[in-house]
């Protein structure tokens, strides 16, 4: 059931380097239809959320750069529900952006925070959860987020320890950002760690106290912009709120040193999608194990991901766990278990090929 003290901020900032060439600065991959539905990761984020909220309680938090696409995807946004950042500064000054902003509207919300760029493959699972995540969010001073139940020993994400306590609702102990794989591995086996989605679930007069407790100055700034928000002069004022905001996120920053955070133990299908690999482990696979997306003829070719272009015939012979993704003018062939190396291409191409490929 929507409610009107439900509001929900979307995180649609970031440039996904991790995914390029599909992924660029220009168009990041928030704004592709990544999984070949008809949608972008943004219109599907926002529409899995037609039943927390009514429309007019969804921001979207970007870069300035953004606003445009951000406005041709999400036309039945107001000017007023999209939050341009002038420079990207991590994910706790946008979150005190929307949550100074959104207090100003209804001192009464309850804020659900989400990345723009997740998949949620169980979307009826994923409502009820935030269904009662809000619920306890509601009554209590807590700082709540979603626990992913691990089903094999990732390096590419966070993790959260918990102490057993309460059916679905446990107090987290400890945060462990993207551990080695003997690290992980025993963190899958020890049953009391979690991935950490990213997704957040508070109401704004507890997320604004543990502003002022853990990051003073971003709160000083914003309180200080309390008269602007919501005006014309918002903008003016953002951008000078934001040369003074320190690049924090908000796990650092605040969930870390908090000691009134939960964590809800959710299954729901989630993917962060922030890589090739993470693309292949949710994609379809054909009878040789390979994720195909373009216009493609496999020859003793198994377990690779290959997104090209439909206009262009690909014809492939001989890859095994090969990652193949061409956009806009860039080709890369790289085996998947180096893809942590695409961060390096991006910045090799930079250097040395000039700005007009990332």
């Amino acid at each position: 059931m929507r409610s009107k003290d439900t509001f929900v901020v979307i995180m649609a900032g970031g440039i996904g380097s991790r995914f390029w060439p599909f992924s660029r600065t220009n168009n990041p991959k928030q704004f592709h239809d990544v999984l070949g539905v008809g949608s972008s990761m943004l219109q599907m984020t926002v529409n899995r959320f037609r039943n927390i909220c009514p429309p007019e309680n969804i921001y979207v938090v970007t870069n300035a750069d953004y606003r445009d696409l951000v406005k041709e995807q999400l036309p039945h946004l107001t000017q007023n529900q999209i939050l341009c950042e002038p420079i990207g500064r991590n994910t706790a000054p946008a979150i005190a952006y929307a949550s100074y902003k959104i207090s100003q509207i209804n001192p009464n919300a309850t804020l659900v925070v989400a990345p723009a760029d997740h998949v949620i493959l169980k979307e009826e699972a994923f409502v009820q959860i935030i269904q009662e995540a809000v619920a306890a969010a509601e009554k209590e001073d807590i700082l709540l987020t979603l626990g992913i139940t691990p089903s094999r020993p990732d390096t590419g994400y966070g993790y959260i320890q918990f102490i057993e306590e309460g059916k679905h609702l446990k107090k987290v102990k400890t945060f462990t950002e993207k551990p080695n794989l003997e690290l992980a591995q025993m963190f899958l086996e020890s049953g009391d760690f979690v991935w950490n989605s990213g997704i957040f679930i508070w109401n704004v007069k507890s997320i604004l106290h543990a502003f002022r407790q853990y990051l003073g100055e971003i709160a000083e700034i914003f309180e200080e912009g309390l008269l602007y928000l919501n005006k014309p002069q918002e903008e003016e004022f953002i951008n000078r709120a934001y040369s003074h905001c320190r690049n924090i996120s908000i796990d650092y920053g605040i969930m870390e040193k908090a000691d009134n955070v939960f964590v809800l133990l959710s299954d729901f299908g989630w993917s962060d999608l922030g890589t090739w690999n993470s693309l292949y482990s949710i994609g379809n696979k054909d009878n040789a194990g390979n994720v195909i997306d373009g216009d493609v003829l496999l020859y003793d070719t198994r377990n690779c991901i290959i997104k090209t272009p439909q206009e262009r015939l690909v014809v492939i012979n001989g890859l095994e766990n090969f990652i193949v993704a061409e956009y806009d003018n860039v080709l890369m062939i790289c085996p998947k278990d180096e893809e942590q190396r695409v961060k390096d291409f991006v910045a090799d191409v930079k250097s040395k090929k000039g700005s007009g490929y990332n």
